[in-house]
This record gives structure tokens, C-alpha cells and sequence, in this order.
């Protein structure tokens, strides 16, 4: 689906710093079919990574070496400060910015009330993701947590999300639907007591493929490591994955009658 604006909290944007760029590029480009040109210069290295020339995600180095490489997911605004402060006020952290990135925008990174780390993209020249919920490109954004209910106060306090439980279950396995005018938007859920204890609160990242086992083979045959095995839900077929350098993403393949 193709895209040339996004509404207010609506996540419109991934990209990942990497402790190898080179590395980096040749995977996806490998795995998705990306084309992840040098970026000019006053970028510092950071790359927009196209598909069918269009915009679909980001690779630029890595800001903070001590930390794993991990995906981010940014949620787009009217107003970076504007909702900066209503995320100070609700118990978030502001780790860095708000600031300009040349034309393209202006952006911000911050913790929820529960540690989860998430981006502000406030467009100029750059929308976000031209092209999304396709195969090759973003489709989805998850909460792992292990405060469901702090995080729906949080989220509805900032953004507007209301949430939208799938079923009746109580704790872990239950599964939280973000939604914004009526749409779904994103996911949630609450850790689970078989996933590692220094795992932190986190937003996951979701790709579009039109078949996950074949894609998840692809992806280990050039370097991934597999997470989770290829597993049926509710939309579709999904996997989790650690590219070469260690950054988690999901595949996921929606069934026919949703796509």
C-alpha cells in the first residue's frame, strides 16, 4: 500500500543503527530486495532504504555501542515538542532530541512510562514509508510489557490510542490491539514468563513477506539466526529473527482473505 501522508499517531517510519553499515545493507538488501544508497554527508552515514524506489526504512550507524542493535519504530506527529511534553508529564523519558534532521523532519526518541523505547517523526520533506504492508516493507509495531495497564494510561495519554483486547485471557497470552479512528495500529502484549528476565519492555518490529518459512530459511541461509520458529496466529504466519549483528525483527505473512 502506498502512502504520502500519515495522520497524527499513526507509526509511519523503522530504521536500526547498526555497528556495521556494509553489513547491514547487504542482508536486508539480500533478504528484502533493498536498495540502501549513501546517504549526503551532513547525514552522518544514515541511509533511506528504498524498494521499487520508493521510501521503506532506514539504516544509519550505531549512536550508542554499548547497546545492542535494535529496530525502532517512530509514530507520526504534528508536533514533536507539543508531544514531548505530554510524554514528560505522563511519566516517559526524553532521550534525545527534539531536533531537526536538515528538510526531512524533526524527530525525538523516548522511553514510555515502562522503559519501551519509541521515535516521534514530525515530517517535512520525509513522510515516513512510501510503500508499507507489503512484502518487504513494515507492516506492524508491537509492546511487550510487563505493565499492560500502565501502558494503555500511557499511550492513550499521549498519542489518543485506545486498546483493543482479542480475548478474554488475563495476563500473559492476552493480546492488546492499539487502535486510532477506529484502525488498528500497532499491538501489545504482556511478556511472557518464558522469555528472557533481562529482556526490557520493547517495541518489536514486523515485516511484510508473502512466505515466512521460505523467507525465514532465505534469512538464515545469509547470516540470521532464528528466535522463534515459523508459527500460525490469528492474521497469519509469523517468525522472529536476529540479523548477523543481533537486531531482532519479525517476519510476518498475512493469510490470503486479509491481504
Amino acid at each position: 500500500m502506498d502512502f504520502n501522508s500519515y495522520a497524527n499517531g499513526v507509526p509511519s517510519w523503522v530504521d536500526m543503527g547498526s555497528p556495521d553499515l556494509d553489513k547491514s545493507k547487504a542482508f536486508y538488501g539480500a533478504l528484502f530486495g533493498w536498495e540502501c544508497p549513501q546517504g549526503p554527508p551532513e547525514a552522518g552515514g544514515y541511509s533511506v532504504c528504498t524498494l521499487g524506489g520508493k521510501t521503506v526504512a532506514g539504516l544509519g550507524p550505531q549512536m550508542n555501542p554499548a547497546a545492542p542493535p535494535n529496530w525502532c519504530t517512530y509514530v507520526n506527529v504534528d508536533s514533536a515538542d507539543a508531544t514531548l511534553a505530554k510524554i514528560e508529564a505522563n511519566g516517559g523519558t526524553v532521550l534525545m532530541g527534539p531536533m531537526d534532521v536538515m528538510e526531512a523532519g524533526r524527530m525525538a526518541i523516548f522511553a514510555d512510562a515502562g522503559g519501551a523505547v519509541l521515535g516521534l517523526w514530525q515530517p517535512g520533506q520525509h513522510i515516513g514509508a512510501q510503500v508499507a504492508n507489503e512484502p518487504g516493507t513494515y507492516c506492524w509495531s508491537e509492546l511487550i510489557t510487563t505493565d499492560v495497564a500502565g501502558a494503555k494510561e500511557f499511550y492513550r495519554a499521549v498519542f489518543g490510542w485506545g486498546a483493543k483486547s482479542q480475548d478474554t485471557a488475563e495476563g500473559p497470552g492476552g493480546y492488546v490491539e492499539w487502535q486510532l479512528a477506529g484502525k488498528s495500529i500497532g499491538g501489545m502484549m504482556e511478556k511472557m514468563p518464558e522469555m528472557p528476565a533481562e529482556m526490557p519492555n520493547l517495541w518489536g518490529v514486523y515485516f511484510a513477506v508473502s512466505d515466512t518459512d521460505a523467507v525465514v530459511a532465505h534469512a538464515v541461509s545469509i547470516g540470521a539466526t532464528k528466535i522463534m520458529d515459523p508459527m500460525d496466529i490469528e492474521p497469519g504466519r509469523f517468525a522472529t529473527l536476529a540479523d548477523p549483528l543481533g537486531a531482532m525483527f519479525n517476519v510476518l505473512a498475512l493469510k490470503p482473505e486479509l491481504v
